[in-house]
């Protein structure tokens, strides 16, 4: 049986383009929105869903290409473009009933919700990132053999064919790989959850590997456009990381505030999995950005 939330509703509900999505739905009060990363569900954010579900709305989606979510084929570009995926989390929230909301993403969702934060401004209240910086900067940062450890986003770039096929052959072993190598504390996914994770994930290759292409392509394009523009995120930010700054020789804050005026910056020492390993700290510091 698939671990779910506990307390928590579970609906399917319209996003983009006839796309549907599954999310769990908990609490009463003003939403929240919470995006998970790679190679996870919703799951993830169980421990910080309960926590804010006392004082919000807090509504947990898998992504589309994810979980319980629909997996379209990518036709073109733009069916897993994080413009794309952002309609879709504006599409859900509506449909529950909410034309205003936070959001925070966490990795690929971060992803997703840095795009509609930008392309939403009158949607989002606040936006909560966790562990990423904008796909745009992702790529200008990842160089020499510190970049190694973004080794699956250069293989999932390629052209569609040998990506899929590789995964899939050895999908257990792949995605299992990083839910090993990213945990700073490991006892904080228990076996039915990594289990989870990993059966969701292989049945989901091409999707998961359609929204990591879209990331060298038309989600660049989509940044570049607004770094051009000079656009920048309206709404109150808050940015959770590790150091990656360090280890692959950058300034995550700097790399920020361009883009983001209002930013409250902070490192954490939890591993890649924070909101399940130090859900406490990740709480925290989502209320601290809703009080803004």
């Amino acid at each position: 049986m698939t671990p779910t939330i506990p307390g928590f509703d579970y609906v399917r509900l319209p996003g983009a383009d006839g796309v549907e999505l599954a999310a769990a739905v908990g609490g009463r009060g003003s939403p929240v929105v919470l995006l998970h990363g790679f190679p996870q569900t919703h799951l993830m954010w169980r421990h910080v869903a309960e926590r804010l579900a006392g004082e919000h709305t807090v509504i947990c989606p898998d992504l589309r290409g994810y979980g319980a979510s629909d997996k379209p084929a990518a036709t073109g570009p733009e069916v897993y473009s994080k413009r794309t995926m952002a309609a879709d989390v504006v599409a859900l929230a509506a449909a529950l009933g909410h034309e205003r909301f936070a959001l925070v993403g966490h990795d690929r969702g971060a992803l997703v919700a840095f795009r509609a934060g930008l392309d939403h401004p009158e949607t989002l209240t606040h936006l909560g990132i966790l562990d990423v910086v904008p796909t745009l900067d992702m790529w200008d940062v990842l160089h020499g053999v510190p970049a190694a450890v973004g080794y699956h986003l250069f293989l999932m770039a390629q052209p569609p064919g040998l990506p899929e096929t590789m995964i899939a052959n050895s999908a257990e072993a792949f995605f299992g790989s990083f839910l090993d190598a990213w945990a700073g504390d490991p006892a904080a996914m228990p076996e039915a959850v990594r289990s989870a994770y990993l059966r969701a994930c292989a049945a989901a290759v091409p999707s998961i590997v359609a929204d990591y292409r879209a990331s060298a392509g038309i989600d660049v394009t989509h940044d570049q456009a607004d770094r051009d523009a000079g656009s920048q995120l309206a709404m109150p930010v808050t940015v959770v990381q590790q150091d990656w700054g360090a280890q692959l020789g950058y300034d995550a804050a700097a790399v920020w505030h361009p883009w983001a005026p209002d930013l409250d910056h902070r490192l954490t020492g939890a591993g890649h999995f924070m909101a399940e390993e130090a859900p406490d700290e990740i709480t925290g510091a989502i209320r601290d950005l809703l009080l803004r």
